[in-house]
């Protein structure tokens, strides 16, 4: 098959989109990326094809309708077999596109978009999705989301079938014997947007003198979060490194103590998601402090490599951090190793990949 594969974003820093091109491309299929290119983008150099577009508008209405206007056009005049829609935002371009040339559609869904607490408030734009959503979602040919709760929630609401295809690493294994940083760091990775705990975090670090906190990522709150950080009295112990690689990434975080996952409550998608870190973290052989939401729990708790919270914050957040790192620095290295490779076992995206080929297969072998 020759895939066109959509996503918003820049392609940099998306593992998820890019350990499905490379499975796809490994099963002996022809993808090309296709994304927009952002006045900061880093090059890139992948095994497949990539088309990034130079768009006038970056974010907003004219953004999404811009970037699914030269989407449509580009699957028009490219001969492609599947369009595989990222997310609700390149679904428009990907149906349309993909049904006046004769191609299959699969769609992932990487998050209940709508729920996204973005359009929490918003509840003109949040309709709109949703309108897009039901009018096209239950026409694809192929469908996948990241967890069982959400591809539940989606089977019901759309009535089609959605496979699983979590947002797992790709197996790699941190070194045994990584040194840790010191002072020790308390380690967030991923997109710095609306409710992520980050500000909770930050007021955590007044009763931590002897830690450090690391933020690795860009989003929408990235420079408020960094404004915010720096009216602290505390805020030299607090560093925010911006974008890495993937590459650099993987050699940071197995340095870490401990790494975040902090959820604020503020939607459907928050709640049953399973975000990256967790898989990232896992692999890295680092405990977790995570939200007590259903699939993260499930995860966390099933195999012992983390600790669970509620909505704390100040001091009693900064407690339940250093009672996280003590406890698990109690335990042994043989009971430590053996919860991370129970864990790593399962979340791999060696399991996961095989999901994604035949979800794939099947949708292209459609009658």
């Amino acid at each position: 098959m020759r895939i066109a594969v959509a996503v918003t974003n820049d392609l940099v820093t998306d593992q998820r989109v890019a350990r499905a091109c490379q499975t796809l491309m490994a099963a002996g299929h022809s993808v090309t990326l296709i994304g927009r290119l952002l006045p900061d983008s880093m090059p890139i150099c992948r095994p497949y094809a990539t088309h990034r577009m130079r768009l006038l508008f970056r974010k907003g209405p004219l953004f999404y309708a811009e970037y699914n206007i030269r989407l449509f056009f580009y699957l028009l005049t490219h001969g492609f077999d599947m369009a595989y829609a990222n997310d609700t935002d390149t679904l428009m371009a990907c149906y349309l596109g993909g049904r006046l040339r004769g191609m299959r559609v699969f769609y992932d869904a990487h998050e209940m978009f709508a729920e996204v607490p973005e359009l929490v408030g918003r509840p003109l734009v949040r309709r709109m999705w949703e309108t897009i959503e039901g009018c096209i979602v239950p026409r694809v040919d192929g469908a996948v989301t990241v967890c069982q709760s959400i591809a539940d929630i989606y089977s019901r609401r759309f009535g089609i079938a959605f496979g699983v295809v979590r947002n797992v690493p790709d197996g790699y294994t941190a070194a045994a014997q990584v040194e840790k940083l010191v002072p020790p760091v308390i380690l967030y990775q991923g997109a710095v947007n609306i409710g992520r705990g980050i500000d909770r975090l930050i007021d955590a670090m007044e009763y931590l003198p002897d830690y450090r906190f690391l933020v690795v990522g860009v989003g929408d709150e990235y420079e408020s979060m960094r404004r915010y950080a720096a009216g602290k009295a505390w805020h030299e112990r607090i560093e925010f490194r911006g974008r890495m690689e993937p590459a650099e990434l993987r050699l940071l975080t197995p340095q870490a103590s401990l790494g975040v996952c902090l959820l604020d409550n503020l939607g459907l998608n928050y709640y049953y998601s399973l975000p990256n870190r967790i898989g990232d973290f896992i692999a890295a052989g680092v405990p977790m402090l995570a939200t007590r939401f259903p699939e993260i729990a499930r995860v966390v708790e099933g195999y012992g490599i983390g600790y669970l919270v509620d909505d704390e914050s100040g001091a009693a957040l900064a407690q339940r951090i250093s009672d996280a790192v003590t406890h698990w620095q109690s335990l042994s290295p043989e009971e430590r190793d053996a919860r991370m490779a129970a864990a790593r076992a399962d979340l791999s995206w060696n399991n996961d990949s095989r999901h994604l080929v035949a979800a794939v297969e099947r949708c292209f072998n459609k009658h």
